[in-house]
């Protein structure tokens, strides 16, 4: 009598066992197919990835730097051009 329920405890181990693995791979399996229709989705609506997103902004950044470090250079120049017509006046004036 042991040995047949020693013998039907192991065939149940096994049997949890391998549907154990069977769950894990079918979950592997939806996971899979899953990923695979969220992808589909979002390329059907021209979502953007992280890694373009991030690219994009960082360009984005650069050309804002660069926007103020020109606006300020063209301000100094400006504000030289107004000094040196100022300048200009000015003799004009004393002849």
């Amino acid at each position: 009598m042991t040995t047949t329920s020693t013998r039907f405890f192991d065939e149940m181990a096994k049997l949890l066992g391998n549907a154990a693995g069977a769950a894990q791979g079918l979950r592997r399996e939806i996971d899979t197919l899953v990923k695979a229709q969220v992808e589909r989705a979002l390329n059907e609506l021209d979502v953007v990835q992280r890694e373009e997103f991030e690219a994009v902004r960082a360009m984005a950044q650069a050309a804002r730097e660069e926007n103020e470090r020109l606006a300020a250079r063209i301000a100094e120049l400006e504000g030289k051009a107004g000094s040196s017509s100022n300048e200009r006046k000015a003799e004009s004036k004393a002849d």
